[in-house]
């Protein structure tokens, strides 16, 4: 018997061929952990395959041994991984690598054990001293606890309950703890909440294809796109969904695009569902990581909440998947294997028979033309929930105007500035948006319009007034800034742009009583900081948050009665045929955070292309009119979702080595596409120089990714690329 192994650390995520021995030929399955020689040295392997034959027949290193008779990893989940190596064109063991966090994977984070001390029930207390039968009683009258707590409480040595122990008085022994990302406070129990019409209506829509899906034999039914304005109450749904499949012995993953929603998103689930309700997400201790996983694998956690990689969550009699928020660029993995966990979704879920669920107020167009085109069906909500509670008014303002006004480039109009003091006045909280992080832009000189730059990327660095850096946002370098023009010598430099620390700074000065936080990447790198952040802000400590798209969506405060978007031009015109739609959503998304509760709420849209159909559009959240602009557009041009794209970037640090190797691949990809494969020329990335590495793209659109894929391999694999170049391939790419 011959097994295909992925083996822990293996180069370039090969596959190696491992004999059975006889004595573990029951023992070993796809899925099965399991112990090899490898290289000379002892290692841990996955089973992927168990082949029949073997090009290494005869010469085959025999299994050492295997963990336990059961997969370690779900037979599913290969099959997922298989499927995710030939789609998105990644070699299976690391697509395998992905199926399981580094801490489960390495085995290098075990499980947690410390000694816990318990009273020894019908113990005669006679032969004790009175100190000795006081701390008995006090350790049975809590019930035991762990060794050092019980010392810290009762003020004893270890050594003494260790002579109690001797004495048989109280028994201690090794117990497992279990290391809970949930542990910092305690969650209020919650019972569901009465539906409108609408959301009773998709409730029974997605709870229909969770039972059509139950035991099915063939196809899985359609995925369900929830298409709810925001705030109509699609948590709800999700939540009384999921009951159902807990209360017939199933499970569920829910999808967040961003850890800074995890936090509020676990806390309503885990109001819900109590200890069933598991987290899985990159912040997490690599102990605590380990130890959900585990609960989940056991079966002891039913339902698992977290970003794009929850997806992978060994969750046994798995009946439902929601994407909250399915739109959301995030849930695209940067680095291979490039998947999308919105796709990946639907996948599982034609895989393991279960229903699906894809949420948005603004879905992508993708989605939305597999529901008009009948592949999903589709389930709408088309009010908000909470009593009381209406879509916020929104003002446009035309910034041209306002700088035309006061003669300078503002930050923020004068619209905007009453508007703030007016909640401020009231006890009423702002969000302030702006989706790009440090204080300026660039730092510039007015005298020979130098620009201080990275040489790595060839892009201006980022100010950050906190600890006065110049930062690239690429590859991470920094320096201080000069005092003095490099190339002029004059003193005079100027801070170019904003970014939300600037932001942040102007509105303390304007409003020095305020209560301000800031929430992005910088202001959220320690562990809980998004928990801290929102918490301030939930619990009304905090009268102004500034933020980037982390607070985009998802988010339900409601004593938010203004959101204010600070520079709606961010995205707009950024070289990407999905710019418009990126822009609508972000604008709809961000607005949708006021007005939830029963203060009406206000939005205030800062913007130099008050025009654009994404602004008009985003004013009053018409996604429907915004698909009836942008589809035809999209149609014309042979853009997704008309049909799938691929980019394919080649980078290296020999500029004209990297465009040669390129126009040699994308010369083989057009003779073997064919007809059926546009294949653009080679043009430098919009982002050319990275890291001191020059890149190079080659994007292909096809009706058929197949196509394109066979087209790629044979390409490479007749006229490889050279060693010093590297080649990424991303099948349908949401960035260039």
């Amino acid at each position: 018997m011959i097994a295909r192994l992925s083996i822990e650390n293996a180069p370039a995520g090969q596959l190696f061929d491992y004999e059975v021995p006889e004595a573990l030929a029951g023992r070993v399955s796809v899925g099965t952990r399991a112990k090899v020689s490898f290289s000379r040295r002892a290692a841990t392997g996955f089973v992927v395959e168990l082949p029949e034959t073997s090009p290494f027949a005869g010469k085959l290193k025999p299994i050492v041994s295997v963990d336990e008779p059961s997969p370690f990893v779900p037979a599913p989940l290969v099959a997922l991984a298989k499927w995710m190596a030939g789609y998105y064109m990644a070699p299976l063991g690391k697509c395998i690598e992905t199926l399981l966090p580094a801490p489960v994977r390495t085995g290098r984070t075990g499980e947690k054990r410390l000694l816990y001390a318990e009273a020894v029930e019908g113990f005669a207390a006679d032969g004790l001293t009175a100190r000795q039968a006081e701390l008995v009683a006090d350790i049975a009258r809590v019930g035991g606890g762990w060794l050092g707590q019980v010392c810290e409480e009762f003020k004893c040595a270890p050594e003494t309950l260790r002579k109690l122990a001797a004495l048989g008085a109280i028994s201690i022994e090794e117990r497992q703890v279990r290391r809970s990302p949930l542990g910092r406070g305690r969650i209020l129990p919650t019972k569901p909440l009465p539906l409108n019409a609408d959301q009773a209506e998709a409730l029974e829509t997605i709870c229909a294809a969770a039972a059509a899906a139950d035991g099915a034999a063939e196809a899985a039914p359609k995925p369900v796109l929830l298409f709810g304005v925001t705030g109509s109450g699609k948590t709800e749904v999700y939540l009384q969904a999921i009951a159902r499949m807990i209360a017939e012995g199933r499970g569920a993953i829910v999808l967040v695009p961003e850890i800074s929603l995890t936090p509020q998103t676990v806390q309503r689930f885990a109001s819900r569902f109590g200890g069933q309700t598991a987290v899985l997400h990159s912040a997490l201790s690599n102990g605590e990581r380990h130890d959900e996983w585990q609960r989940i694998r056991k079966g002891e956690a039913r339902v698992v909440v977290g970003p794009r990689s929850a997806i992978f969550a060994p969750v046994e009699r798995l009946g439902l998947i929601v994407v909250d928020e399915e739109h959301e660029p995030s849930y695209k993995q940067e680095e291979a294997p490039r998947y999308n966990a919105r796709d990946l979704a639907v996948m599982r879920a034609h895989i393991e028979k279960c229903a699906v669920v894809l949420g948005s107020a603004t879905p992508s167009l993708e989605s939305w033309r597999n529901a008009q085109t009948g592949k999903y069906t589709l389930a709408r909500l088309s009010e908000r929930a909470s009593e009381g509670a209406s879509m916020p008014l929104v003002r446009i303002v035309d910034m041209r105007e306002e700088n035309a006004r006061t003669g300078r480039t503002n930050v923020f109009a004068k619209e905007m500035l009453d508007a703030i003091g007016e909640r401020l006045e009231r006890g009423e909280q702002t969000i302030l948006f702006l989706n790009r992080r440090g204080y300026s832009t660039s730092l510039a000189c007015p005298a020979c319009g130098y620009v201080e730059t990275c040489e790595r990327c060839d892009l201006p660095f980022t100010y950050h007034r906190h600890d006065d850096c110049l930062r690239c946002h690429v590859c991470g370098a920094w320096r201080r800034p000069p005092s003095n023009c490099p190339s002029c010598g004059d003193p005079q430099f100027k801070y170019s742009g904003f970014g939300t620390q600037r932001v942040e700074a102007i509105v303390q000065r304007c409003f020095p009583h305020a209560r301000i936080a800031r929430m992005d990447a910088d202001s959220t790198s320690r562990k809980f900081s998004h928990d801290d952040i929102l918490d301030g802000f939930k619990t009304g400590a905090t009268d102004i948050l500034v933020g980037t798209q982390m607070i985009a969506k998802g988010l339900h405060f409601p004593r938010v009665t203004l959101v204010g978007i600070v520079n709606a031009d961010t995205s707009m015109h950024a070289p990407d045929f999905r710019a418009g739609e990126r822009t609508f959503q972000l604008l709809a998304q961000v607005s949708g955070r006021t007005g939830r509760g029963s203060i009406p709420g206000e939005v205030i849209v800062q913007t130099y292309s008050p025009d654009h159909p994404a602004v008009v559009m985003a004013k009053t959240e018409d996604f429907e009119g915004f698909a009836r602009v942008e589809m035809p557009v999209r149609e014309e041009m042979r853009y997704p979702p008309f049909v799938h794209l691929t980019c394919i970037t080649l980078s290296g640090p020999d500029e004209g080595a990297v465009e040669a190797a390129a126009a040699r691949l994308r010369a083989g990809i057009a003779a073997l596409g064919g007809t059926g494969v546009d294949v653009a020329e080679v043009c430098p990335a919009a982002l050319a120089k990275a890291d001191n590495n020059y890149r190079f793209q080659i994007v292909l659109r096809s009706a058929s990714p197949s196509r394109m894929a066979n087209a790629t391999r044979g390409a490479l694999a007749k006229e490889p690329v050279p060693a010093s170049v590297r080649v990424s391939v991303d099948v349908d790419a949401h960035s260039f």
